[in-house]
């Protein structure tokens, strides 16, 4: 029965003060744990790096092992914004449009070269970085990126998620970022 408990790896308590038979903490740490360990993406799959992330959700990868193993295909259900691939600026409103449907707090990963900065795809039609639409809180480079990659980019945002302040999105320096990309 001893072997079985060594195998199993738990969260690490955040700080806070220990006794016999308690544990204090603040709100704010325990909050931050449990939206680390329970983000919902929400993937936005345009091309070949929808496929990558297709591969996370393999036995070989397994995001389910970081609390994301249910995508929601919903904006008020998710609580990461996946743009994957290319966007051309047709679609610009549509991804502006989804990002607003989703509640707070959200976060934005561009997967890929073309999500991030249009890749190879110089042209007219195709938009150059989906962060002139939207913030972006975390870029995964490659073309396409590897799985490994994509579950970095989610750890990167369980970073944010788990240290990010209660009342930050209510500050103006957020605000005025919403702000300035005509998000109310």
């Amino acid at each position: 029965m001893s072997d079985i408990n060594k195998d199993i790896n738990l969260v690490d308590a955040p700080d806070g003060v220990s006794g016999a038979g308690f544990f204090a903490t603040s709100l704010e740490k325990v909050i931050g744990l449990a939206r680390k360990n329970s983000l919902w993406p929400l993937p936005f799959a345009t091309s070949c790096c929808g496929i990558e992330y297709m591969a996370t959700m393999g036995a070989n990868y397994d995001i389910s092992r970081f609390g994301s193993e249910r995508p929601s295909f919903s904006p008020r259900q998710a609580d990461i914004l996946m743009v994957m691939g290319t966007i051309a600026k047709k679609m610009g409103p549509v991804v502006k449009q989804v990002y607003e449907q989703m509640s707070e707090p959200r976060w934005v990963i561009a997967v890929g070269a073309c999500a991030s900065s249009g890749g190879i795809f110089d042209t007219y039609s195709v938009l150059q970085g989906i962060d002139r639409i939207v913030p972006v809180d975390v870029y995964v480079p490659g073309c396409p990126p590897r799985p490994e990659q994509i579950l970095d980019g989610l750890m990167r945002v369980q970073d944010l998620a788990e240290n990010e302040s209660l009342r930050r999105r209510n500050s103006p320096e957020y605000q005025a970022l919403l702000a300035s990309y005509n998000i109310k």
